[in-house]
C-alpha cells in the first residue's frame, strides 16, 4: 500500500481527490489536512509515503509546507496539486524539494500515475508542466549546457550512468535492473549525485542531465 497525506483547504476538493485515489486499491489516504500547518504536523506523525499538497492554503501555504515536510520527514515524497500552471509556481515547487507537480484540471489518471511514480522514487510532472519545463530548457540550452557539464565533472563514471538513467525518467528499481545492481545501491548513488550536484531532488538532477547532454 502507498500511504498518502492529502492537504487542501477546500473540503469538496479533498473529497473529490480522495474518491479518485480510492479507485486504486494500492492507494490509501491515511490523513487529511485543511491547511499547511496541519499538513506538516500530520506528515510528522503519520510518516506517509506521499504528501499531496495544494499550493494555496491558510496558515502555511503548500510550498512552505513542502519545504517543512522534506526537512522533518525526508522519506515522504511531496507532490504539488494546484490549479495554477505558471512557471514561477513550478520553479518554486521544485526548489523546495517536490518530486511531482500536477494540475487539478488534469486527467484523474495522471494523479494516480503521479502518486505511483513518486512513491517508487521517480519524479512526475503533468504533461502541461513538462512542456513548460522542456521549453525553458530549450530556451537557453547552449549556455546552460556548458554550466551543466562543469557541474557533472566531479561525478564518477557510474554516477553519470545513474544520472543519465534518472534523467530519462527511470525509477530506482528500473535503474537497478538496467545496471544489474541492487536497488539499495541505486539509492546510495542517487543520494551521492544529489549531494555532489547540490540539488534538492531528482527533477533538478534530471534537468542537469538533459542540459549536460547525458540524455538525448
Amino acid at each position: 500500500m502507498i500511504r498518502i497525506l492529502l492537504a487542501d483547504d477546500e473540503t469538496m476538493m479533498r473529497a473529490g481527490v480522495r474518491a479518485i485515489l480510492s479507485s486504486d486499491p494500492a492507494l490509501d489516504v491515511v490523513a487529511e489536512a485543511g491547511d499547511g500547518k496541519e499538513a506538516v504536523d500530520l506528515a510528522i506523525s503519520h510518516r506517509p509515503d506521499v504528501a499531496l499538497l495544494d499550493i494555496r492554503m491558510p496558515r502555511l501555504d503548500g510550498l512552505a509546507a513542502a519545504a517543512e515536510i522534506r526537512r522533518a520527514a525526508p522519506a515522504t515524497a511531496v507532490v504539488m496539486l494546484t490549479t495554477f500552471g505558471e512557471d514561477d509556481y513550478i520553479a518554486k515547487a521544485l526548489d523546495v524539494g517536490a518530486s511531482g507537480f500536477l494540475l487539478k484540471s488534469g486527467d484523474p489518471r495522471e494523479l494516480i500515475a503521479g502518486i505511483h511514480a513518486v512513491a517508487g522514487g521517480a519524479a512526475y510532472l503533468s504533461p502541461k508542466v513538462a512542456r513548460s519545463v522542456i521549453s525553458r530548457l530549450q530556451g537557453g540550452r547552449m549556455a546552460k549546457g556548458a554550466v551543466a557539464r562543469d557541474r557533472i565533472e566531479g561525478l564518477t563514471e557510474r554516477e553519470r550512468e545513474v544520472l543519465a538513467l534518472l534523467g530519462a525518467g527511470l525509477s530506482n528499481a528500473e535503474i537497478a535492473r538496467e545496471l544489474h545492481i541492487v536497488e539499495g545501491t541505486v539509492k546510495a548513488y542517487v543520494s551521492a549525485i544529489l549531494t555532489r550536484l547540490d540539488v534538492r531532488n531528482r527533477v533538478q538532477a534530471a534537468i542537469i542531465a538533459h542540459e549536460a547532454g547525458l540524455v538525448a
